[in-house]
């Protein structure tokens, strides 16, 4: 069994399946208003319905009590999970990391310091989740069950990658992507793991390859409460590029 470590992005990349599925919009026809209206937005009409999204992106991350800048590059696909690589400073010092979830385990690295396990897993997977902002085309799974819930919130119910998901979105009057908030497994107050509200607000938006996506955007744990200001917001980045597939 090839070790989740020695899957590249690169590998997992490559292993996307290209798609040759174009969207038309006529195959939202049975979706709430404000479900059609996001991805009518989101996706141009007969883009290939991606599976996978390769992005760019640099911003700032709360490492502790203190922010500092990154570069990354990530690989979402859908059916077998994500990577992200980043490398920081800290003290002058280069640090590295690597989140990822790969066919089923999870495990977070920081230089030498690892992390890994069920509880790591889950977590994992919904970062997954709330990063389908950047792979639209997913949310076009007939599969998906939407319940809108008042003018401007709508909310998509799945399971994706072995765990459920429910994703509650906050669009415009013009289909844009405003906020995304989900229920993720995690521990953010160092006790024990359970689901906590986690989410991002959009700043900006950019399109690329026919998906207009969040390219500025900040989030955190405790999304939706004053804690989120105060507490749970740690990561603010900016999209440079991301290519589809």
């Amino acid at each position: 069994m090839t070790k989740i470590q020695e899957i590249s992005l690169d590998d997992l990349w490559e292993s996307a399946p290209k798609s040759d599925r174009p969207f038309n919009p006529e195959l939202l026809i049975n979706l709430p208003n404000l479900a059609r209206r996001y991805l009518e937005n989101a996706i141009a009409p007969g883009t290939p319905l991606a599976s996978a999204v390769r992005l760019w992106m640099h911003g700032e991350i709360k490492l502790g009590k203190h922010w500092h800048s990154f570069k990354a590059e990530e690989v979402i696909c859908w059916d077998r999970g994500m990577i992200w690589q980043v490398t920081t400073l800290m003290n002058g010092l280069p640090i590295l990391g690597d989140d990822r979830i790969v066919d089923g385990v999870g495990e977070a690295k920081w230089n030498t310091i690892q992390k890994s396990g069920e509880d790591i897993t889950r977590s994992c997977v919904g970062r997954v989740h709330s990063e389908s902002m950047w792979l639209p085309s997913v949310l076009c799974n007939p599969d998906i069950i939407w319940t809108e819930l008042n003018v401007s919130q709508v909310q998509a119910t799945f399971t994706a990658l072995g765990e459920p998901a429910k994703i509650t979105l906050t669009v415009s009057n013009q289909g844009v992507l405003e906020q995304i908030k989900v229920d993720r497994w995690g521990n953010p107050d160092a006790g024990a793991f359970q689901y906590n509200d986690f989410g991002g607000i959009v700043e900006k938006i950019g399109t690329f390859e026919g998906y207009t996506i969040p390219t500025q955007l900040r989030g955190g744990w405790f999304f939706g409460s004053e804690r989120f200001e105060s507490e749970g917001d740690f990561f603010h980045c900016t999209i440079e590029k991301a290519i589809y597939q």
